[in-house]
C-alpha cells in the first residue's frame, strides 16, 4: 500500500511545501498497544506550530490554522497515509482504535485501558461510526467493542466503510458533542 500511494504522498508533500513553511511531515507522540509510546507520522495539514496556537490540539471545521492544501488532504484522509510507515514498523495496524495522545490515556479508567490491548490502527470501528463528530466517551466504547469482537469479517467491514467515509468526508470534524474534552 505504501508503494501504491507513494506518488500521491509525494504530490501532497510538494503541494504542502509550495503553500506553507515548515516540515511536510507532522510527528506526534501517541500511545499504542500496551501503553507504549511512539511517533505517529502524518502529512502536515495545518500551519507549522499549530498545536501552540489558538485551541491547541482541538481542531474544528473551518479552523483558520488549516491550510488550503491541508483541507483537501484531510477531506480524503490523505494526510494519514504516512501512518503506513508506522504499520511497517509494527507500531500500528491497518485496522484498530486510532492511537491517542498521552493526555487522553491519562483520563482512561481501568475498563477504557482495554483499548490499549491491540495495536492502534489507521482506521477503526469508531472512525467509521462517527469519527470526531462523536463524544470521546462514545468513541472509546466503539473502540472497546472492536477490541472485544475483532475478527476478519469486522476488519473487512471497517475497510469497506472507511472507503465510503473517505469518499464522502463524513464525520471529519468534531460536532457540538464531539471531541475529547
Amino acid at each position: 500500500m505504501l508503494a501504491l500511494t507513494a506518488p500521491l504522498v509525494l504530490l501532497a508533500m510538494l503541494l504542502i511545501r509550495l503553500e506553507s513553511r515548515g516540515p511536510v511531515i507532522y510527528r506526534q507522540r501517541r500511545v499504542g498497544r500496551g501503553g507504549r509510546r511512539f511517533e505517529v507520522y502524518k502529512l502536515r495539514t495545518m500551519v507549522a506550530g499549530a498545536e501552540r496556537i489558538g485551541s491547541g490540539l482541538v481542531v474544528g471545521e473551518g479552523d483558520p490554522r488549516i491550510t488550503r492544501v491541508g483541507a483537501l488532504l484531510r477531506r480524503g484522509s490523505i494526510d494519514e497515509l504516512p501512518n503506513l510507515v508506522n504499520v511497517l514498523r509494527g507500531e500500528m495496524a491497518i485496522v484498530g482504535p486510532r492511537p491517542t495522545i498521552g493526555d487522553q490515556v491519562e483520563l482512561y479508567d481501568e475498563r477504557q485501558r482495554g483499548r490499549l490491548a491491540v495495536r492502534p490502527g489507521i482506521t477503526g470501528w469508531a472512525q467509521v461510526n462517527g469519527r470526531a463528530s462523536l463524544p470521546w466517551s462514545e468513541r472509546i466504547e466503539l473502540d472497546l467493542f472492536y477490541v472485544e469482537h475483532r475478527s476478519l469479517w469486522l476488519d473487512l467491514r471497517i475497510l469497506a466503510l472507511t472507503l465510503r467515509m473517505v469518499l464522502t468526508g463524513h464525520g471529519l470534524y468534531r460536532g457540538e458533542t464531539g471531541g475529547w474534552r
